[in-house]
């Protein structure tokens, strides 16, 4: 062996050990191991760096910001809606809701699908009377299946691309790795469904159960062509049984009627008084194709506040009816000349009212919100009390959460004047037909455009971005904010420090004493020996870091023996996405720890059975697919 050689093995074995210890980021370990080879000469200062630019962390990086446009317009949402049936049994439920995952992070960021349906995986928990962790394990499992079946599923499938075409045979394309992929994840899948679930350990979530901000009394107005004009309220309340909301009012030509026969129909115009859970507030807008009240234009409606029956005065305020009629008039007139703001981004924002407050007997009318911050409070949550006001003429009490619409700093201008709390950040997705169009739209021609091979994968979702941020359906503001930094550094860090290994040979000395020692020469024990370790170590580190670490050796490995090397590459990119026993293998892993309330061995109990699965489903398709 060369002095180089042992220098990249003793600088690949530290950083190995550096990962399994998990004193410090995964970033801060490949930027240090990167720093290493440059210091110690195997790599010059001037391609220190060139990872960075590598397509491959290019294109991550733009998928993770097309995925958050997925999100912020609500496609996500649309979907699970219609996916997922909402009385099925444990089988059903589970398969659709795996299937789902699997579905939605072969094409976005595998964490991010996980995100948004952990609070699905949860309500399912409850209505099929299991604990958390037995649907959300199954879930996050799910998902890192789905992740293998296409090009941008995940990193590992991109880096894995990189290393193949380093070697002169042009990268894989975005369904090359669907056979394999998708096979071994309908099998874990349906393994997980049928038979997996139960050897869940079935415990309590650990710590807290997280902020509960109760029911929310809130405002929508149907729109022309909604599902609900014409419906009853008999047929409307059955629909919203499924997401726990109920209608306690309706405004039928500025009359506010409470309790209204059920057998009342809704027409265009009509205002719904909802009560809802937060978690709610989408499903209740989707379902019927309904509008926030206060989220409507001046021009759509008239700020006039509905006749009560009978009229009376806010003793709280101390003002009368027709001042409060006065300001919101005033206040409609002065929207007409709002200047825009100047992000030109609008958020949703939830505040708690701290006592004291100016804030405290006045009403939103009174505030006049448009006029002096231009935003609107398009609900209220005042746990145990229910108001019968119209939301624009509800008192503010100390102790209220306020849902708030508008620019991030003309509401943080309010709660600052106000003496109100921003909560821990909770995510309120209104959907948007035209954004969720948008979005998906941009997502399907920046994937049509890489897998029909029109432009590189990199520039074509350069291009979706772009798109996304000209239509706003991620707006500049959050592009940075939607990026896993750390996951970039990882992968510009160690795309230089595989490159060395390869440059000095040591790839092809570690394959040499895997096939000699190990695998004897035998090409299907040595494909089987590539895609085990590669599952061992993505369980115990990053599963980029372990796709970096693997893909020379693969490479070496399959032309010390003879052979095709795709198979061996694509054995690398279907273990490096199969981290099943630990939680720290995988973000989804780790995502489920406190709210499924697991302990550090209880993932091998499922995931231990679930990776035997996947060996003996996608080692004969890799022999099928890939031939050697």
């Amino acid at each position: 062996m060369t002095n180089d050689q042992w220098l990249i093995l003793a600088i690949l074995a530290a950083t190995v050990a550096m990962f399994l210890w998990g004193r410090w980021r995964h970033d801060m370990v490949a930027a240090g191991a990167l720093l290493a080879c440059v210091l110690t000469g195997l790599i010059t200062p001037t391609e220190a760096f060139i990872g960075f630019g590598h397509p491959a962390v290019i294109t991550v990086a733009c998928v993770l910001i097309l995925s958050r446009g997925l999100q912020n317009a609500g496609a996500v949402d649309a979907l699970t809606r219609t996916m997922l049936p909402a009385k099925a049994g444990r089988l059903v439920s589970l398969a659709a809701l795996m299937g789902l995952g699997a579905l939605l992070s072969g094409f976005m960021n595998n964490v991010g699908a996980m995100v948004l349906l952990m609070p699905v995986a949860i309500h399912v928990s409850q209505r099929l009377e299991l604990a958390p962790g037995q649907v959300l394990m199954p879930l996050a499992f799910g998902t890192i299946l789905g992740g293998m079946t296409t090009l941008i599923g995940t990193p590992p499938n991109l880096i894995v691309s990189s290393f193949r075409t380093d070697t002169g045979m042009g990268s894989f394309s975005m369904f090359d790795f669907t056979p394999v992929g998708l096979a071994v994840a309908v099998a874990g899948v349906l393994f997980v469904a049928l038979v997996g679930w139960r050897l869940v350990p079935s415990r309590e979530r650990s710590g807290v159960e997280g902020f509960e901000s109760g029911a929310y009394i809130t405002e929508v107005r149907v729109q022309e062509g909604s599902k609900a004009d014409g419906m009853s309220l008999r047929e409307i309340e059955t629909k919203l049984d499924n997401v726990d909301a109920q209608i306690i009012g309706i405004v039928q030509k500025e009359v506010k009627l409470i309790a209204a026969n059920p057998g009342r129909r809704v027409h265009t115009g009509d205002i719904l008084m909802i009560e809802a859970e937060a978690e709610s507030l989408t499903d209740v807008l989707s379902i019927l194709g309904l509008k926030l009240e206060e989220s409507v234009k001046p021009d759509e409606t008239e700020e006039t506040e509905p006749a009560d029956t009978p009229k009376t005065k806010d003793t709280k305020s101390g003002t009368g009816k027709r001042a409060s009629e006065d300001a919101e008039d005033a206040e409609a007139a002065a929207a007409e000349t709002d200047t825009p703001t100047k992000s030109g981004d609008v958020v949703l924002m939830e505040l708690v009212v701290r006592p004291g407050s100016p804030l405290s007997g006045r009403s939103a009318s009174d505030i006049l919100l448009r006029t002096r911050y231009g935003i609107n409070m398009l609900a209220l949550s005042r746990e145990g009390h229910r108001s019968m006001k119209r939301l624009r003429s509800i008192a503010i009490q100390s102790g209220d959460l306020m849902l708030m619409q508008g620019p991030p700093e003309s509401i943080a201008e309010f709660a600052a004047d106000n003496a109100c709390v921003p909560l821990a950040q909770r995510e309120f997705r209104i959907p948007d037909k035209r954004k969720i169009w948008e979005a998906s739209l941009i997502m399907l021609f920046a994937i049509g455009g890489a897998a029909f091979g029109l432009l590189p994968a990199a520039i074509s979702f350069a291009v979706g971005v772009l798109a996304s941020m000209a239509l706003r359906t991620v707006p500049p503001r959050q592009v940075y904010e939607a990026i896993d930094w750390p996951v970039i550094v990882l992968l510009g860090a160690l795309i230089p420090v595989a490159g060395a290994m390869e440059a000095t040979g040591t790839a092809d000395l570690i394959a040499r004493f895997l096939i000699e020692n190990v695998a004897q020469g035998h090409t299907i024990v040595g494909l089987v020996l590539i895609l085990v370790v590669t599952m061992f170590l993505s369980d115990l580190m990053n599963n980029a870091a372990t796709a970096a670490v693997m893909c020379p050796i693969a490479i070496g490995t399959a032309s010390a023996l003879g052979v095709n090397p795709d198979s061996f590459l694509m054995a690398v990119a279907i273990g490096a996405s199969c981290a099943f026993l630990t939680p720290i293998g995988h973000q989804n892993n780790t995502l489920i720890l406190g709210p499924g309330g697991f302990r550090f061995g209880d993932y091998w109990k499922l995931g231990l059975p679930l990776e035997i699965v996947v060996v003996a489903i996608s080692v004969p398709m890799l022999l099928l697919v890939w031939p050697l």
